[in-house]
């Protein structure tokens, strides 16, 4: 193999991040420091652009300002959801919980406030792309039963992250996966949301973040797995703790 084609082939195997900002600062820094560490990073100055992005680009992820002209983040998530559950964090504005809580709910994995530090931005990178990058593999023959988890209806593959509703997929993403993983592998244990943050976010112990992440995705598994969503047979709420899930024949 020649020089060239090594280096293409290194480029081409390094894990893409999109970055959607209008701020030009925020997009130079992202690209530097991102770049810095391995990743091929391709940017966007507004929703418009973003969009298009994602489609040339097909990256591993984006980073995308909730406040860009054109498309805000809002519209380019939902655009974005529509197709791909490809990994989203959200960059928001200090102080405003709503724009979070919107982000989350329309499909967002995790989110960080502006302004930041790009250590926790790295930090927040490699810990969701860790997560949900996990490769959908077939099951070694004979062992099919142990990596698959049925209960009531619904029928979850943990090897091939899948899960299934009868014979229809329900599509989550990766974050949401490991989420229900992490309930499924304990059931009947309640973890608290300063837990599952440790445990499925890689937060550390210590750090101070809106536990409402948890809720968020806690909702919105919910509301693709259980029959009743306002009165949840599977993951239930423990009180005062946190969340656990609950197998049903």
């Amino acid at each position: 193999m020649t020089e060239n084609n090594e280096q293409q082939s290194e480029q081409d195997s390094r894990q893409k991040i999109l970055v959607a900002d209008d701020e030009a600062s925020i997009r130079r820094i992202l690209e530097a420091r991102l770049g810095m560490i391995g990743y091929e990073i391709v940017t966007a100055s507004d929703g418009e652009e973003a969009i298009a992005a994602f489609n040339k680009y097909n990256p591993d992820l984006i980073v995308l300002d909730v406040m860009m002209p054109k498309i805000d983040g809002y519209g380019v998530t939902r655009e974005i959801r529509r197709t791909s559950d490809v990994p989203i964090i959200i960059l928001t504005a200090l102080g405003d919980v709503s724009e979070r809580i919107t982000g989350l709910e329309l499909g967002a994995d995790d989110y960080v406030i502006k302004p930041f530090s790009p250590k926790e931005l790295e930090a927040r990178v490699k810990a969701v792309l860790r997560r949900t990058n996990t490769k959908e593999v077939a099951a070694p023959a004979g062992k099919i039963a142990k990596n698959v988890i049925t209960t009531g209806n619904i029928r979850i593959d943990t090897a091939r992250r899948q899960v299934f509703r009868k014979n229809e997929r329900i599509r989550l993403t990766g974050m949401e996966f490991s989420l229900l993983e992490l309930l499924v592998n304990n059931s009947g244990q309640a973890y608290s949301r300063n837990e599952i943050l440790q445990h499925v976010w890689s937060y550390p112990p210590d750090h101070r973040i809106d536990t409402r992440v948890v809720d968020v995705h806690i909702s919105r598994l919910r509301s693709k797995l259980e029959t009743d969503p306002a009165n949840p047979e599977l993951i239930l709420t423990a009180r005062g703790i946190g969340y656990m899930f609950q197998r049903i024949s």
